[in-house]
């Protein structure tokens, strides 16, 4: 069984085969390689049990009718001796019953042994494909939403879950349970029956596939809005300030409705369509059925029957109708598991654009001035836009400050997303410290290396955790200094649970000072040998942003710091200030070295104070 995942439009920056092809033979491979790395305890003995638990449920379940048929037989015959009949019958029955009940508890003690391994192996899907989803490139995560990336993970690692389940344990012991039965009934009875009975699965088997194959679009509509609910219901509660602000309330309330009455119209569909597929496996056994009891009722009054096989016939039938029943159910469950498991497969499929080299290396020790950051003649272009960077050459050395400036899409950002390693260079080298960050291990480089955002991320946990986020293992100790180098001491002596004080979703219980004062002493407790420093105070009032300059300043000593600023005023005690414009650096120099040369920075300059005070640079009272 193949199935071939129709891709639909997607971003020009993903990076992804043009369509994912699910081999269900290759998937099953899959299923067990992740099973045997689950770490499941006990793995190989937990599976062997539960297999064998399996088949012998399937033997005996088939045996059980027959051992029920001779007891009938013993008991129709026996009335010259009733007491030998009466003992025979009892004794059987007892024999039945024991196999019957051993039949029924094997599927429970086998849930219960198997249990672990299942648990596991989903967890282990989950978290694979939750750590290759970090592993992908910036703008792969920003062409998603959250909601439904996550949604993708969750859905694919149950659906991986039941899969496993579903072909350990129900098609191949159905396969075995069918096998015996037919046996059974050619062995006992008569060739006609093991044709009925194999008529009746062919048949079964075939109108179950192609409805299921019928119905699974729908379960693939229902998967897409379920997708696209989530995904609304996680963007409005992530950003309920801006929702709030402009009083949208009702639009986002109306686009999740609209969301959810797509998925409902699809859930209908896909509802009808399983009730119309279950009227019809109901029919096609009660029709199976019938031709069965007809056909041992007549042989029984000819005598090649007794009453007791009459009844082992009909309950081996019955009993094959339950794993069958199953078997349709399973196969449906089986095609919208690989629906389930399509975005995930997909997401797997997704090519990590930033990845460590076979043979990356570690930088080599730090400096206690600092890192060299050279800029070789760099180039990148994204795939989104029509211009990137070009020619970009420059060293930021120890201990120094180098402040890019220049009009938004100028290439800013870019240039320190090639510092970090988020992206790669298309043309020249960027190295830190003389390697080739191509050529570094990303342990050894973000460990070298630590941001202050714009808008500094904070987790939905205390400030200790937050702060020390950037070097686990760090001590409360060295956390609290931490903190106090970045003048965060006072704030927190207030706090009735100090380091301890939950700081909200995405850090909202504090102000915008007091979240990029926790950004700092999170880049100063990783210690880097390169800070940058990304419009760290940019959306600040006046007041607040020159205590976090002067923080800012403290931060600098002793580190090589990189620096984007709109507000030229606070990168003006640079080393080094390089002028960009539509991706090419078009000028550098210092601060009074630009002014005088009296070209771009000078006209940017003059453009920003001329019109002071400006909105940004408020007086404390209006913030």
């Amino acid at each position: 069984m193949t199935l071939r995942v129709a891709r639909s439009a997607r971003a020009p920056d993903a990076v992804a085969p043009r369509d994912v092809k699910i081999d269900a033979f290759a998937s099953l491979k899959h299923l067990f390689e992740l099973q045997l790395r689950s770490k499941a305890p006990q793995l190989r003995i937990r599976l062997a049990a539960a297999l064998l638990l399996v088949l012998a449920g399937k033997a005996l379940g088939v045996w059980a009718p027959l051992m029920l048929g001779q007891a009938i037989n013993l008991l129709a015959e026996g009335r010259s001796l009733p007491q030998q009949a009466g003992i025979g019958f009892v004794g059987l029955i007892v024999g039945w019953i024991l196999i019957r009940l051993v039949s029924s508890l094997a599927p429970q003690i086998r849930d219960l042994i198997f249990m672990p391994i299942s648990q596991a192996a989903q967890a282990r899907a989950a978290a694979e494909t939750f750590a290759h989803a970090l592993s992908l490139s910036v703008e792969f995560h920003q062409s998603k939403q959250t909601g439904s990336l996550a949604r993708t993970i969750d859905r694919g690692a149950r659906a991986m879950d039941f899969l496993l389940r579903a072909f350990v344990f129900n098609l191949g012991p159905t396969v075995v349970e069918l096998i015996l039965a037919a046996v059974v009934f050619i062995a006992y009875f008569d060739w006609r029956y093991a044709v009925c009975a194999l008529v009746t699965v062919a048949i079964y088997a075939w109108i179950t596939f192609a409805i299921s194959d019928w119905r699974i679009h729908h379960r693939r509509e229902m998967n897409e809005a379920d997708s696209a609910a989530a995904g609304i219901a996680v963007d409005a509660l992530i950003n309920y300030e801006t929702v709030k602000s402009f009083g949208s309330e009702g639009r986002a309330s109306a686009a999740y409705e609209g969301a959810l009455a797509t998925y409902t119209r699809a859930a209908i569909k896909a509802n009808a369509s399983m009730a119309l597929l279950n009227a019809i496996q109901t029919v096609l056994m009660a029709i199976a059925l019938g031709v069965t009891a007809i056909m041992a009722g007549l042989d029984a009054t000819q005598g090649k029957l007794g009453p007791g096989d009459v009844t082992a016939a009909i309950q081996i039938l019955m009993n094959l109708f339950v794993p069958l029943n199953f078997l349709g159910f399973t196969y449906r469950e089986i095609r919208q598991a690989f629906v389930d498991m399509e975005k995930m497969l997909e997401l797997r499929a997704q090519s990590a654009e930033i990845a460590d080299a076979p043979d990356a290396v570690d930088l080599p020790p730090g400096k206690a001035k600092g890192g060299v950051l050279f800029f070789d003649r760099v180039a990148f272009r994204h795939g989104a836009r029509s211009q990137g960077v070009e020619e970009i050459t420059f060293k930021a050395e120890p201990g120094k400050t180098v402040a890019l400036v220049g009009p938004s899409g100028s290439g800013k950002t870019t240039l320190v997303r090639l510092a970090m390693r988020l992206i790669d260079p298309e043309g020249g080298s960027v190295s830190l410290d003389g390697v080739d960050l191509r050529k570094a291990r990303s342990v050894s480089l973000h460990g070298a290396v630590a941001l202050v955002p714009q808008d500094v991320a904070l987790f939905n946990n205390s400030l200790a955790a937050n702060i020390g986020f950037s070097r686990p293992g760090a001590t409360l100790a060295e956390i609290r200094e931490a903190a106090d180098a970045a003048e965060l001491g006072p704030f927190i002596d207030g706090l009735p649970k100090g380091l301890e004080t939950p700081v909200g979703e995405r850090g909202l219980k504090l102000s915008g000072g007091e979240r990029q004062r926790v950004g700092i002493a999170r880049a100063l407790l990783a210690n880097p040998r390169l800070l940058i420093l990304d419009e760290a105070t940019s959306a600040l009032d006046s007041r607040t942003e020159e205590a976090i300059q002067q923080t800012l300043r403290k931060a600098r000593q002793g580190r090589t710091t990189l620096v984007i600023a709109h507000r030229l005023s606070t990168i003006a005690d640079a080393d080094l200030i390089l002028v960009l414009k539509k991706g090419r650096i078009v000028e550098r120099g210092t601060h009074e070295a630009l002014l005088e040369a009296q070209g771009e920075y000078a006209s940017l300059w003059r453009r920003q104070t001329r019109n002071r005070p400006r909105l940004t640079d408020r007086l404390p009272s209006e913030s």
